[in-house]
C-alpha cells in the first residue's frame, strides 16, 4: 500500500485492534440489559459499521484525492474522522478506567482495602460511570461532528472596525472584504459557493483581498469555480497571495517540473478570475492623490510543519515612503515571527491557514478551538503596539466536510 511503511502497518492495525476492544466493551456494557435478539442486532450492526470504517481507513491512499467524487470523498471523510474520534475517547476514558484499576489493584496488594466495588450513585459502579462517560463523549461527539456536516456553506459575516492616526484622509471609511482558504478542491456545491459570493458583492467593498489557499494540490480544482470568482469586484481591485496548499507539497508529482508547472497555472487561475497576484511584491493604491501600500507575501511560516517561501523584505523595498500599510501573509506565525519586531510600519496584516480547525466554541466573550494550542493567534483580531492581525477562518474546509462552532467566515473590515 503506498504511503504505508511495513512498520506502520503494523502500528496501524494494532491502534485499530486497541480501540475495537474497547469500543466494543463499551458497546457491550451499553446493551447489557437488553433482550437477546435485539442485543443480536445491535452487535451484527455496530460490527458492520466497524469494518465499514476500517475499510475506509485502509483505503484512505486511493479516495483522499478523488476530485471527481468530491461528495463521496467528503462521505467517507466524515465518516471516517467521526468514527476514529469517537472510538478514540472512548478508548482513552477506559483506558482511564483500567489504569486506575490496575492502580488499585497494585495497592491492595501491600495495603489490606476494602475490595468492594465504589459506588458513585445508587447501583451503579465506578467502572460503570466510566462506560457511561466514555459513550456519551463519544456518541455526543460523533453526532456532533454529523450536524456539523450542514454548516459547511453556512457562511458568516465578521465585522469590524479599525481606527488608524496615520490612515490618508480620502481612505477613511474603507471597506476591505478578505477571503482566505477556499480549498476549492474540497468544495461540491458551486450554487452554494455562488452564494456566498453574492453576499461579499452585497456588501459592496472597496477593495477585496484573498489570503491563500486557493486550492488543496492541483490548479485543476479551482477551474469549475473561474466563473463564480471571477464575479468578485472591486473599485480598488482584487489581490491575492499563495497560501501553503498552492505550492503543490503535499501529494507526490512525476516530476519537478510538472509541480512547476501546475504552480504556473495556478498562477494564471488568478489573472484570468481579475485578481492581481502578489508575489512579494507592494502595490501602491491611491485615491483623491493619497496613497496607502498593500504587500503581499508568499506563503512564509514561523514553524517547522510548514514550508516557507516569501521574502517580506523583497516585498517591502520601495514601500518606505508609504506611510500606511496592509501585508497579505497566508500563515499568522508570520506575524510575531517577524512582522510586529522588524516591520513596525505594517498598521494591518491579513492573515488565514488555521480555519479555527472547523471545530470549537465561539460565544460572545469567549472563543475556544484546539488549534490555539499550536497557533497563539489562531482566528479573529490581535493587537499589539498599535500593530494588528486579523486571522480568518477560511472560506472552505479541509479534511472534515463540515464547521463545529467555528463557522466559513467572511470579513469587513472598515478603516477610520
Amino acid at each position: 500500500m503506498r504511503g504505508f511503511s511495513f512498520v506502520g502497518i503494523i502500528i496501524m492495525i494494532g491502534v485499530i485492534v486497541l480501540l475495537e476492544y474497547y469500543t466494543y466493551t463499551s458497546i457491550r456494557f451499553l446493551l447489557r440489559n437488553s433482550r437477546a435478539n435485539y442485543k443480536t442486532i445491535y452487535t451484527i450492526l455496530y460490527f458492520v459499521l466497524s469494518l465499514l470504517w476500517i475499510s475506509t481507513l485502509l483505503t484512505m491512499p486511493m479516495w483522499r484525492n478523488w476530485d471527481e467524487q468530491k461528495m463521496l470523498r467528503n462521505i467517507l471523510v466524515s465518516f471516517g474522522m467521526g468514527m476514529l474520534i469517537a472510538k478514540l475517547l472512548i478508548s482513552a476514558v477506559l483506558i482511564l478506567d483500567d489504569l486506575r484499576r490496575f492502580l488499585f489493584y497494585v495497592s491492595s496488594l501491600f495495603f489490606a482495602q476494602n475490595t468492594e466495588p465504589k459506588l458513585v450513585q445508587q447501583g451503579m459502579t465506578r467502572s460503570e460511570f466510566m462506560n457511561s462517560i466514555a459513550l456519551l463523549l463519544g456518541g455526543g461527539l460523533f453526532a456532533t461532528l454529523l450536524l456539523g456536516l450542514k454548516n459547511k456553506y453556512n457562511y458568516k459575516w465578521k465585522e469590524i472596525s479599525l481606527s488608524f492616526d496615520h490612515l490618508p484622509h480620502a481612505f477613511k471609511g474603507m471597506k476591505i472584504v478578505q477571503i482566505s482558504d477556499i480549498h476549492s478542491g474540497s468544495l461540491d456545491d458551486i450554487e452554494a459557493v455562488s452564494k456566498g459570493i453574492d453576499l461579499i458583492m452585497q456588501k459592496k467593498p472597496d477593495l477585496i483581498l484573498f489570503t491563500g489557499d486557493l486550492v488543496n494540490n492541483r490548479h485543476e480544482e479551482a477551474l469549475q469555480f473561474v466563473s463564480s470568482f471571477s464575479k468578485l469586484k472591486a473599485p480598488l481591485g482584487v489581490y491575492s497571495i499563495l497560501g501553503n496548499h498552492d505550492y503543490g507539497d503535499y501529494i507526490p508529482w512525476d516530476t519537478e517540473q510538472a509541480k512547476q508547472d501546475n504552480l504556473e497555472k495556478l498562477k494564471k487561475l488568478h489573472a484570468d478570475m481579475g485578481w492581481r497576484l502578489l508575489l512579494d511584491e507592494h502595490i501602491v493604491l491611491e485615491k483623491e492623490n493619497e496613497s496607502i501600500a498593500l504587500l503581499g507575501v508568499q506563503n512564509t511560516s514561523f514553524g517547522r510543519r510548514f514550508h516557507s517561501y516569501g521574502d517580506l523584505s523583497k516585498a517591502y523595498q520601495g514601500s518606505e515612503h508609504v506611510p500606511f500599510k496592509i501585508l497579505m501573509s497566508h500563515d499568522p506565525s508570520h506575524w510575531d515571527g517577524e512582522v510586529n519586531t522588524k516591520y513596525k510600519d505594517i498598521a494591518l496584516t491579513l492573515s488565514g491557514h488555521t480555519h479555527g480547525m472547523q471545530f470549537g466554541v465561539e460565544i460572545p466573550g469567549f472563543k475556544w478551538s484546539p488549534v490555539k494550542y499550536i497557533y497563539k493567534q489562531w482566528a479573529g483580531l490581535y493587537e499589539n503596539n498599535k500593530q494588528y492581525l486579523y486571522v480568518n477562518r477560511g472560506f472552505g474546509f479541509l479534511g472534515y466536510p463540515g464547521r463545529v462552532g467555528i463557522m466559513p467566515e467572511l470579513t469587513c473590515i472598515e478603516l477610520s
